[in-house]
C-alpha cells in the first residue's frame, strides 16, 4: 500500500486496552518511548490487531503545538 503521509513512524504494539466503543493502543517507537493512540474498537478487530505486532504510525495533523515552560 502507498501513502502520501510523510510523517510515519515504526512501531511495535505493547499493549491495547479496549473499551466499549474505542481502544487505546500503546505503541514503542524507539525504548524507552512509546506513544499511544486512541482509535475505534471496530478498528482494533478489523485490523486485527495484538500485542507483539510490528505496524506503522502515520501522524495526520494540520498543527503540532510545543510547550516549554
Amino acid at each position: 500500500m502507498q501513502i502520501s503521509a510523510r510523517n510515519k513512524i515504526e512501531g511495535t504494539i505493547k499493549g491495547i486496552q479496549k473499551g466499549e466503543v474505542a481502544s487505546t493502543v500503546k505503541i514503542e517507537i524507539s525504548k524507552p518511548t512509546t506513544m499511544t493512540s486512541m482509535v475505534t474498537k471496530e478498528a482494533v478487530e478489523e485490523l486485527g490487531l495484538k500485542e507483539g505486532d510490528k505496524i506503522t504510525v502515520v501522524i495526520k495533523a494540520s498543527e503540532i503545538l510545543l510547550l516549554k515552560e
